[in-house]
């Protein structure tokens, strides 16, 4: 790898498709995006390019990977994986995948026989193309998204800004935060720290039970302390909702006040009814990492999407002067 311009800045790219929040995140940095071209031949081919010089610059592609009307997922990771080979045969001394939503992650593992393990062939083509690091938010699994690269990787989340808005909704009311699955237990109790230190009192813990097997969800046991208190169900996704439903419910049964559905990436697909339009829920957080556009304007009323691009810029200028991630998360 080339050493960096001594005396240059970050460079901040995105495919057209995902340009708001890449223009938002260099905004946060004192920067315009880079231009670039993006061209779609007649067959449906395409090729796109950087307009600027790259050479000995330090670059990074803000893209998520999540699909919507005008380009699903898949077209978007191709036209990445063709940006970052084109950067990099341009001569870029580093180039950073930054994809607040990166795809492919939930199939970490095999649990059916001949099961692909998309985490692992997302890292291998990704780093065939010359990527030198990776960072995203609110993987789906850390250790597997960590283990599954050799180039470096960054995992953000939005833990600190969900937990001031979870603190401005509970306000003075005793307060509990529930795992709406095993998997999701480390993620709620450290969520749950960080509110009870925003708070200075305590919060109290829950757990639903949950599994999934060829698309059914099945599980009815709740334990924990929710009796009269606001609870944040927390979750790393809202795909259908039917999980944060699921948990929401279980709270109200074993005497919730309130229940409020929290996760960083709101992905809502069918509109999400089991979540928006459920009476269990009281209010749905999400983060802009992936921008609600499934939502029908109906049910805006109903979420509250908190920006998470200067998290994203801050995160961006750590690592480009060499500064501390972790305690960017943390503070």
């Amino acid at each position: 790898m080339r050493d960096a311009a001594p005396d240059a800045g970050p460079q901040i790219f995105s495919l057209d498709v995902g340009a708001d929040f890449a223009a938002a995140v260099a905004g946060r940095l004192g920067l315009a995006p880079g231009r670039h071209e993006e061209r779609t031949f007649e067959d449906g081919e395409h090729k796109v390019r950087p307009l600027e010089p790259v050479r000995g610059r330090d670059v990074y592609v803000v893209q998520g990977l999540h699909g919507e009307p005008a380009m699903t997922g898949d077209s978007k990771l191709v036209r990445l994986l063709f940006f970052v080979g084109a950067l990099k045969q341009a001569d870029a001394a580093r180039v950073t995948v930054v994809s607040p939503y990166l795809a492919f992650l939930r199939k970490d593992q095999q649990t059916k026989p001949r099961d692909p393990v998309t985490t692992r062939h997302l890292a291998a083509i990704l780093e065939a193309v010359g990527t030198d690091a990776v960072m995203t938010m609110e993987a789906h699994n850390v250790a597997a998204f960590q283990n599954a690269f050799r180039c470096r990787t960054e995992h953000l989340h939005a833990r600190g800004p969900l937990a001031v808005h979870a603190a401005a909704l509970v306000g003075d009311r005793p307060a509990a935060v529930v795992s709406p699955d095993p998997g999701g237990m480390k993620r709620a109790e450290l969520f749950r720290q960080r509110l009870e230190r925003l708070l200075d009192r305590e919060v109290t813990k829950g757990i639903c039970d949950k599994h999934r097997s060829g698309g059914v969800v099945s599980g009815d046991l709740f334990a924990g302390d929710v009796d009269g208190r606001d609870v944040v169900v927390i979750d790393d996704m809202i795909a259908t909702g039917t999980t944060l439903a699921r948990a929401a419910e279980a709270c109200r049964r074993a005497g919730a006040r309130r229940v409020y559905a929290f996760a960083t990436h709101g992905l809502f697909i069918g509109g999400s009814p089991a979540v928006l339009d459920g009476a269990a829920v009281d209010r749905v957080v999400v983060t802009n990492a992936v921008p609600p556009f499934r939502v029908p304007g109906g049910r805006h009323d109903r979420l509250d999407v908190i920006d998470v691009a200067p998290l994203v810029a801050e995160a961006i200028r750590r690592r480009h002067e060499g500064g501390s991630i972790v305690d960017l998360l943390d503070s």
